[in-house]
């Protein structure tokens, strides 16, 4: 960053330290000072340090900035779509709120294909920095994660049909939210602009519900998609053992992705760097060892290396890694001799209300407490 100049430098670092501030933070390092660089110019840099913890409005930007209300426009515009600023309308006002990296402005970049921004530049620094001391913990060390795991649907025990709750099961909060978008996996489009993307989908992939949905929609983003649509795609991901995730909440999540370990961040980081990212399923498979014949086709489906094969008595099982799993049920669509089954966890974990309350928890975990503004 030297050569942008003192002055300049020190508009970049500060933007750093606020988006630092947020429940997820983002770790200041030479990596982050050449990704915010790259996505904000000067003056959005200075707005965005300026911005407070949770929402505000034009009126008071201006009191904080001294920038007049249509100079502010201007710019939180050109911010917005870049997926830099979120703006909320509501009632008669625009609220606008500082995107943080994740969940926030890594993922919108590498939600669509069309922009001026240099994508392969991008993702290769979004990379390096993902693998940066601290970057990890950062993101996901709270004990609060920022995604949970829902299993597979058609695998749910049928004699627990009656006691399944609503947020654990993805169809419903689908058919609740009466619709949303569709969007590219933007961990993907990364790992494809990194030449190591995988052979599963990366256009039309990733949902959207809700407010989020119309936000993305409105910058251009991501497509609207109908009810119909989206239980196609949560079918079709079924279908190519793709691990679903979804936001960690009871009511209203903005977010569901269906992952792979090769691509997906939340993945990569139990893979690599053995960090619990996401929340397992209430379930958990369980193996007849009487049927398992060893054949290895639940291993290759399992996207975080909870299956291993044994010997015992001159023959081979599958054996589950419990502390590992997930309890996303992709391993029982490989198994040819129906010798898996999803069952009830012994202990079940309730999330969090709703996102004001996951971002509560994590900031109150992290010795970051912020109150929002609405």
């Amino acid at each position: 960053m030297g050569h942008l100049g003192i002055q300049k430098e020190e508009v970049y670092k500060a933007l750093a330290k606020r988006l630092n501030e947020n429940p997820v933070g983002a770790v200041p390092n030479e990596t982050l000072m050449q990704i915010l660089s790259i996505m904000y110019t000067e003056k959005e840099a200075a707005l965005g340090a300026a911005f407070p913890a949770g929402f505000t409005t034009t009126d008071k930007l201006s009191q904080t900035t001294g920038l007049s209300v249509a100079e502010l426009l201007r710019l939180l515009e050109q911010m917005a779509g870049k997926g830099l600023v979120l703006d909320i309308p509501r009632h008669d006002t625009v609220y606008y709120q500082l995107s943080p990296l994740v969940i926030g402005f890594f993922e919108y970049t590498f939600m669509r294909a069309s922009t001026n921004l240099p994508l392969k530049e991008l993702a290769e620094l979004f990379e390096r920095y993902h693998q940066e001391n601290g970057v990890v913990n950062e993101f996901f060390g709270a004990e609060t994660k920022m995604f949970q795991t829902w299993a597979y649907e058609s695998l749910l025990p049928t004699d627990l049909e009656t006691e399944v709750l609503t947020y654990e099961k993805a169809s419903e909060m689908i058919r609740d939210a009466g619709g949303g978008s569709l969007t590219m996996c933007y961990c993907r489009h990364q790992a494809m602009h990194l030449g190591t993307a995988c052979k599963a989908p990366i256009e039309d992939v990733c949902m959207s519900l809700g407010s989020a949905s119309e936000w993305l929609i409105r910058h251009g983003f991501a497509r609207p998609a109908s009810t119909d649509e989206l239980l196609a795609v949560l079918e079709q991901t079924e279908e190519l053992g793709l691990v679903h995730l979804a936001d960690n909440v009871q009511k209203k999540p903005a977010y569901i992705c269906h992952c792979c370990g090769c691509c997906c961040g939340l993945l990569r980081s139990i893979n690599k760097h053995e960090t619990p990212s996401v929340h397992p399923s209430n379930f958990l498979p369980v193996i007849n060892q009487a049927a398992c014949t060893g054949c290895g086709a639940c291993l290759e489906r399992c996207h975080v290396n909870a299956l291993q094969l044994t010997e015992s008595a001159g023959e081979t099982h599958a054996e589950l890694l419990s502390a590992n799993c997930l309890g996303c049920g992709a391993c029982i669509g490989g198994c040819r001799q129906s010798a898996i089954k999803l069952t009830r966890r012994s202990s079940l974990y309730l999330p969090p209300k709703d996102k004001r309350e996951q971002m509560a928890n994590i900031a109150r975990e992290k010795g970051k407490l912020t109150k929002p503004n609405i």
